[in-house]
């Protein structure tokens, strides 16, 4: 820790940041709660700086049990009054009702702890960049892509990465000839399922086993975004997820044990209630040799398709006749200590506190410049 002659060290300041004003708030707050209760408070000055619904930036409660998931499935929200600004001179600005601004100080460095549109897409880090601030996790370009479906699967295929058949139904396309869209989707076979494109935690999604299912569907996805992806299934698949971290010291990137996602049968898909309210996985997960490895090096290779910096979660599907594809990468995982990411690294050997450590230290030590 630096200090100023005369003056006492003072800890780095790490900004939380949360909330947003995507579908998957409720889930950031609850990420967010966890990294906080991991951070040293002996080691990091932390402030927690939630985005209301409506945008607003606010200081908010530093009480990681205000952000969890209540008993009976509540979901927390982001509720201070006390609003907030980030800037590229005096860092965290707080400003009350009829008093004179606060200067909290320098941000070293900031987590955002944020997931979908608005946070996780590239608009945040774009703003931290301008700013020159370092933050956990990918950068702008990597973080729009990632957040994409249909963007991320174009890069992988430019790749040579394995994915699944899908068709893309732009807004414009689907309000003036939703027969063609119909066409196409029923070319792909079904099942198919009908997701968001900038979408995450399930919301929006829907199994079509029947055509005629295909408009409502859509309309479904479309409440969450008006760009919408179908995507034919995965029949028979096994659900396959594992986490990559950034090497240290340039290092090549670090990839975690195997988890193999289960789904009960009252559940069409990994939807958000199998996905956190009725976890069921298998870690480590049992998989041949073969596909382990050629898991782990399409991880890998996903990650560095994608230019992603600090960590992924990268999920698969194995296919019935052994093939392996790329469903997707989250360059900001769940993040509470029960999600799958931090459990997979657990697994591996780093404790949750070891892994939100790793990530600041990861985040002090890049460029602000053109990386």
């Amino acid at each position: 820790m630096s200090s100023v002659q005369g003056q006492p060290a003072r800890r780095p300041r790490v900004a939380v940041v949360f909330g947003g004003r995507s579908s998957e708030h409720s889930i950031s707050c609850i990420s967010a709660g966890s990294v906080i209760a991991a951070l040293d408070p002996e080691r990091w000055d932390v402030v927690p700086v939630g985005i209301a619904t409506d945008g607003r930036w606010v200081l908010e409660s530093a009480e990681p049990e205000r952000l969890a998931l209540g008993p009976g499935g509540e979901l927390p929200t982001v509720t201070g009054d006390r609003e907030v600004t980030l800037t590229a001179g005096q860092g965290l600005v707080v400003t009350e009702p009829g008093d004179v601004p606060q200067v909290l100080g320098q941000v070293d460095v900031v987590f955002p702890v944020m997931h979908g549109p608005w946070g996780q897409d590239g608009t945040l880090q774009g703003l931290l960049e301008m700013t020159g601030v370092r933050y956990v996790g990918a950068g702008v370009l990597a973080s729009a892509v990632g957040t994409d479906k249909h963007f991320m699967k174009q890069v992988f295929t430019a790749a040579g990465l394995p994915v699944l058949p899908y068709v893309l139904v732009r807004p414009r396309q689907w309000e003036r000839d939703p027969a063609a869209v119909r066409e196409a989707v029923h070319a792909l076979g079904l099942p198919v399922f009908v997701k968001p494109a900038r979408a995450g935690s399930s919301f929006g999604i829907s199994r079509v086993d029947d055509l005629a299912d295909l408009d409502a569907a859509v309309e479904e996805a479309r409440r969450f975004d008006p760009k919408v992806l179908v995507e034919a299934a995965a029949t028979g698949a096994r659900e396959i997820e594992v986490g990559v971290l950034q090497g240290l010291d340039g290092g090549d990137p670090e990839t975690s044990e195997l988890a193999e996602i289960t789904v009960s049968a009252e559940h069409a898909f990994y939807d958000f209630e199998a996905k956190y309210l009725e976890q069921s996985f298998t870690l480590p997960a049992s998989v041949p040799p073969e596909v382990r490895a050629q898991v782990l090096d399409l991880a890998v290779r996903a990650f560095e398709a994608l230019d992603v910096e600090g960590l992924a979660r990268v999920d698969f599907f194995v296919l019935a006749d052994g093939r392996v594809v790329v469903n997707e990468v989250e360059t900001m995982p769940g993040f509470t200590a029960t999600s799958m990411f931090p459990l997979m690294w657990r697994e591996s050997g780093l404790s949750y506190p070891e892994l939100v450590e790793r990530l600041v230290r990861l985040a002090t030590e890049r460029s602000t410049d053109l990386r």
